[in-house]
């Protein structure tokens, strides 16, 4: 089975990782002044229980965002779609109503649920595959390559006899 497109997204603005670098700063600083000044940390300080589980809180959550991505791939029988650690979802071109690269306002990143496209999974930027299906179910999958998902889109929906249109 040939990949027609191919595409893995990531975290990458630079003012994220500059909150979670000072997020992580937070746990770092506690446990230097608890455990090793032997001070408490804070004016309301914490247990040294309640630090360690907090700072494996927070380290987790920066490890999260450092391994999540959003791969898509697209054949000729179907839409792969990974937001790794979260969804791993195939998407038939069979069950496609319709199918077309737009460019839609800011909703976020990560993955939203109910909004008027749909579920979107985004990583960065505001342009995306826009898929409707026949159950009526709709979706967007960000792209940061547009232009080689369109011509892509065009080979396959003109195969699958599906509505296109670009944005």
């Amino acid at each position: 089975m040939n990949i027609f497109f191919k595409e893995e997204q990531r975290f990458s603005q630079w003012w994220l990782w500059l909150i979670m670098i000072g997020l992580g700063n937070i746990p770092i600083f506690g446990i230097y002044k608890q455990f090793i000044l032997g001070e408490k940390f804070g004016n309301n300080p914490m247990s040294d229980l309640g630090l360690i589980i907090f700072s494996i809180f927070i380290f987790g959550i920066i490890i999260l965002f450092w391994f999540m991505r959003l791969k898509t791939e697209i054949n000729n029988n179907k839409i792969h779609v990974s937001f790794f650690p979260f969804v791993n979802k195939d998407i038939l071109w069979t069950d496609v109503k319709s199918a077309k690269v737009i460019k839609y306002g800011f909703v976020g990143y990560g993955i939203r649920i109910g909004m008027a496209h749909g579920t979107v999974y985004n990583t960065s930027g505001n342009k995306g595959l826009s898929l409707e299906l026949f159950s009526g179910k709709k979706y967007i999958i960000g792209t940061q390559k547009d232009a080689e998902l369109e011509r892509v889109l065009k080979k396959v929906t003109t195969k699958h006899e599906l509505k296109s249109e670009a944005y």
